[in-house]
């Protein structure tokens, strides 16, 4: 068999990843900056080149066929080891850069006022920060780790080095408790504020106080722990924060910790595919995280 046929070109191939991550040739299109015709073409011309199907039209939608599925698998894993050896390639030089994605407010009021010690001893090491919630997708972002926060297990195929617990603490503004001793007796009688990615926080924190959860009264629940924050400071009701996000500035603002912090059942993590492992600039990165918590 030819080569050629065996070696479809780089552009058909990522359209192809494209329309298949999507299901969608209009969503391909418009990440890829072409017209849905143009992605159309580019399909009908893999196919005819592999001499089989990959998709399934249904009237104006489409879908994988079982062995475009499988063919779509080994094309994302083969077009991340290229991406890793060109990342790895260009991070040859000094020190080399790192994409990182990071929780907004764990960024912001951990990571953050720390990277001083970072820079200290790696300047030639760039480090581009983007924020991130919830899943990461490193096949589709373009992105080499990221901070995050879990349990054990939550990331089977991603190398996750524990990096510190999670203490969650409560939190009020002092016109709230308006002199009232600061127990968490009071606090079950207050509105509960969440954060979206940790809706079984407060039912954790009722039980390792010994307090009926029927006394709850969950109130509204934010996408981020700095608004989060910022509601408990104008008197919306109380929060569940981990406490290593909260700063001189915070307590200065008007926010008092109630009780005592408690040991979450998640924790911070480093995480990233195992392709990235040997990247230069992720290398220094984990090493002086790792040192940070020793």
């Amino acid at each position: 068999m030819h080569y050629r046929r065996l070696t479809p070109s780089m552009s058909l191939l990522l359209v192809f990843e494209a329309a298949a991550r999507h299901e969608s040739y209009t969503r391909a299109a418009e990440e890829l900056a072409l017209s849905q015709s143009a992605v159309s073409r580019q399909i009908q011309t893999l196919e005819s080149q592999l001499g089989i199907s990959l998709f399934r039209r249904q009237g104006r939608s489409v879908q994988l066929t079982e062995l475009g599925r499988r063919y779509a698998a080994e094309v994302v894993a083969a077009l991340g080891r290229i991406r890793a050896a060109t990342l790895q390639a260009m991070s040859q030089q000094e020190g080399g850069a790192l994409r990182l994605a990071t929780l907004p407010t764990h960024g912001s009021k951990w990571l953050l006022p720390r990277l001083h010690d970072f820079y200290r001893s790696h300047a030639g090491v760039t480090l581009h920060i983007h924020s991130r919630i919830g899943a990461i997708d490193f096949n589709a972002q373009e992105l080499d780790a990221a901070i995050t926060v879990g349990g054990v297990g939550d990331w089977p195929d991603l190398r996750a080095h524990c990096l510190h617990n999670e203490f969650l603490v409560a939190i009020a503004s002092p016109e709230a408790l308006n002199g009232k001793p600061a127990t968490p007796e009071w606090i079950a009688s207050q509105t509960l504020l969440t954060v979206a990615s940790n809706q079984k926080g407060w039912a954790q924190w009722f039980s390792h106080n010994a307090l009926d959860h029927r006394q709850m009264k969950v109130g509204p629940s934010f996408e981020l722990t700095s608004h989060l924050m910022q509601a408990v400071r104008a008197g919306m009701g109380v929060g569940l924060v981990p406490r290593a996000l909260i700063d001189d500035e915070d307590r200065r603002l008007g926010l008092v910790e109630v009780g005592a912090a408690m040991v979450s059942e998640r924790s911070y993590y480093l995480v990233y595919p195992e392709r990235n492992e040997t990247l230069p600039a992720l290398a220094a990165f984990r090493a002086w995280l790792l040192a940070q918590q020793a």
